[in-house]
């Protein structure tokens, strides 16, 4: 049944991704895969959807609302001095607490669940590697890093906020 409901799905999934996904600022394969993944959860929990075309249409939209609030929220941090440290700015001050971030920092991705530090420390990496590096060396799709990166992400920034407050 899951395999036929999937195969139903596919066109209608993709139709509506696409046509999301410029408004929320993602790409269309992050929020298919959003959205079988919530498929996938509520057909464990034996809860099929009694209408599947009109649940897809809304969970679409659902995660393409979501990904807009995170898009909104997500701000790049200006004025960091670990900035100004890898830079070269001499400082040693500044040296060395972005020396200690970089620790923290590293230490947080080492203590996060699964597949979440590899993916880190690859997306960290010096060598600034392609997503399809990344996906190789993790050895999952493609597709699935966005949604993957956006997940670890979360669970960083929840882990580190007890420390950034105490700091």
């Amino acid at each position: 049944m899951t395999h036929d409901l999937v195969t139903a799905l596919r066109p209608l999934l993709t139709a509506e991704a696409s046509a999301e996904a410029y408004a929320s600022g993602t790409e269309p394969a992050d929020l298919e895969q959003a959205v079988w993944l919530r498929l996938l959860e509520r057909l464990d929990a034996h809860d099929p959807p009694h209408d599947p075309p009109a649940w897809l249409r809304r969970a679409v939209r659902t995660e393409a609302r979501r990904a807009r609030r995170t898009v909104r929220h997500e701000t790049p941090w200006a004025g960091d001095p670990a900035g100004t440290a890898a830079t070269g700015g001499g400082d040693p001050e500044l040296l060395v607490l972005a020396a200690a971030r970089r620790r923290a920092l590293r230490d947080a991705v080492r203590r996060l669940p699964g597949r979440c530090p590899r993916l880190l420390e690859a997306l960290l990496s010096p060598h600034d590697p392609t997503y399809r590096d990344i996906a190789r060396e993790l050895g999952i799709s493609q597709g699935s890093l966005g949604p993957e990166r956006s997940r670890c992400l979360g669970c960083l920034r929840r882990l580190l906020a007890p420390e950034v407050a105490s700091g």
